[in-house]
């Protein structure tokens, strides 16, 4: 396995690139996967760790997207349920088929829900995860017990996905890396180069050494997410800003508020979205909001408003009922939608989730917009679009079939170990037989051994990348994690080398991370 200073070198002595991708999240990592694929040579960088931002904070769903139908998308809901399909075969170990029942109060609810979800069903044809079905009002009870059960004549269960958007992410690095790309993590564009008017490549910054460097591509790729509008100004300083940005939160609850392996759809909130309550990794993971916000906050925060408005529609639905002091953690991300036309008047909630490639100065292509589910589509697109403006001689898309690192035949848990490292089971087995103390914490589905593994294996470089990406610790149980840093920066100094001093800066910085997703 290549280390992280390895990647450095090579990028650092290699020649000119065929594609520069600025952006290692969900579209960025996607798009490394299929150039490399199609025989382009390819360099992605990302500022700070692979999926650091949004694409490590979604709701963990893989879905068509039940309220884009409602809005009338359709295109947008075909697209994304043919991805689905297509992402549960290509990563069923980090990826797996999800029930989900919409409890209903009345029989118009029933007529109308039931309705629209055969629809949904029926639209994703041959890759269609289960048949919609009604369900008696004691047959929802059976599968989600804790449900509100007065007045309640039954519900409508029908099937999507789930996955853990970190992990996932990490096989495609991997992935893209075994297709000969160069993805490099804590690498920061820091100006565009020009020659003859055109991007010619790149000036960038190592974060963790300082060393600055040039990247020599004939085709520059945004893939920045929320901060696309960055590099396309960049690129041409009197672009308009086309990025509107929305904060989504969730809360993380234990298992027993739902109390079984069946999520809860609550089919229209106040502000008119959908929001779920699903079983993740031992957990109850419930979102999402939908506030709209000015600035690119790279650690963003959920507010109290929205901590509340999610709990009390919980208690709506659930006859136990939640209150602040339950929540283990509460996470946020910023959504990348596009800006069209002029919306001046519409909800962040109302605005298409579909993508947009716009091309600037000849040959910097960027890819907004869109969402995890429909990433591996956006990335066909962008690459066609590449491929089209560099006039490269390049092999068709194979990425629809592409098997990805770590997925066997078996539909495994997304938070299962075999599920997290099923390409390395063998050495991970070996050396996961440490004894009764191999957890890193009792409250934590993780061992020892995972935290160096990671820091070994998959260019995780300080302790955030290890408990909040590489595991989920931050995700599942922040006061946990807080207390299981000690040992995790100890067991990662092990595996890096690392003093006693960044020990203690470690777990001190993690700590003040770990803080912001306390419920408060």
């Amino acid at each position: 396995m290549d280390t992280r200073q390895s990647l450095v070198n090579e990028l650092r002595s290699h020649g000119r690139f065929d594609v520069l991708i600025v952006g290692g999240g969900a579209t960025g990592l996607g798009t490394a996967v299929e150039a490399a694929s199609r025989g382009l040579s390819t360099v992605l960088v990302e500022r700070q760790d692979f999926c650091h931002a949004t694409s490590s904070r979604s709701t963990k769903l893989v879905h068509g997207g039940v309220r884009y139908l409602e809005q009338g998308d359709v295109l947008l809901v075909r697209e994304a349920l043919c991805e689905r399909g297509r992402l549960l075969h290509n990563a069923p170990g980090v990826c797996s088929r999800l029930p989900l029942i919409v409890p209903v109060y009345g029989s118009w609810q029933k007529l109308y829900y039931a309705a629209g979800l055969k629809i949904y069903d029926f639209m994703a044809g041959r890759l269609s995860l289960g048949r919609t079905r009604l369900l008696s009002a004691e047959e929802v009870k059976s599968r989600i017990p804790t449900v509100d059960s007065r007045r309640l004549q039954g519900g409508i269960l029908f099937y999507d996905g789930q996955f853990d958007d970190a992990r996932l992410g990490i096989m495609l690095v991997r992935k893209a890396r075994e297709m000969g790309a160069l993805p490099v993590n804590y690498i920061e564009l820091t100006r565009l180069m020009e020659t003859g008017g055109r991007i010619s490549g790149a000036q960038v910054r190592d974060t963790l050494s300082r060393d600055e460097f040039t990247i020599e591509a004939d085709v520059l790729v945004n893939a920045a997410g929320t901060g696309a509008d960055e590099i396309r100004r960049m690129a041409d300083r009197q672009v308009r800003r086309r990025m509107v940005l929305s904060r989504g939160s969730h809360v993380v609850l234990s298992a027993d508020w739902l109390g079984g392996g069946t999520a809860l759809l609550v089919p229209k909130t106040d502000d008119g979205r959908v929001l779920f309550a699903i079983p993740w990794c031992g957990r109850t993971l419930a979102g999402t909001t939908e506030v709209p916000v000015e600035e690119n906050d790279e650690e963003p925060v959920a507010s109290n408003q929205e901590i509340d408005f999610i709990l009390s529609h919980l208690n709506r639905y659930l006859s136990r009922k939640t209150r602040r002091e339950d929540v283990l953690s509460v996470f946020a991300g910023l959504r990348p939608l596009v800006r069209r036309g002029n919306p001046r008047g519409r909800r962040t909630a109302a605005l298409s989730r579909s993508h947009v490639i716009e091309v600037l100065r000849g040959n910097v292509v960027s890819i907004m917009g869109g969402k995890w589910t429909t990433y591996r589509k956006m990335s066909e697109d962008t690459v066609d679009r590449v491929i089209a403006i560099g006039g490269f001689k390049a092999r068709p898309s194979a990425t629809s079939d592409l098997r990805l690192e770590g997925s066997g035949k078996e539909e495994i848990s997304p938070c299962g170990i075999h599920g997290r490292f099923s390409s390395d089971r063998q050495s991970l087995d070996d050396a996961d037989s440490a004894g009764p103390d191999r957890l890193l914490h009792p409250a934590l589905p993780y061992t020892k051994a995972e935290i160096a593994w990671a820091a070994r294996h998959e260019w995780a470089w300080n302790l955030e990348d290890v408990l909040a990406r590489r595991t989920r610790c931050l995700f599942l149980d922040a006061k946990a994690s807080m207390e299981a840093a000690p040992e995790a920066a100890r067991v990662m100094a092990e595996a890096l080398g690392r003093d006693s001093s960044w020990q203690n800066r470690q777990v001190e910085q993690y700590r003040a991370l770990a803080r912001k997703y306390l419920p408060g």
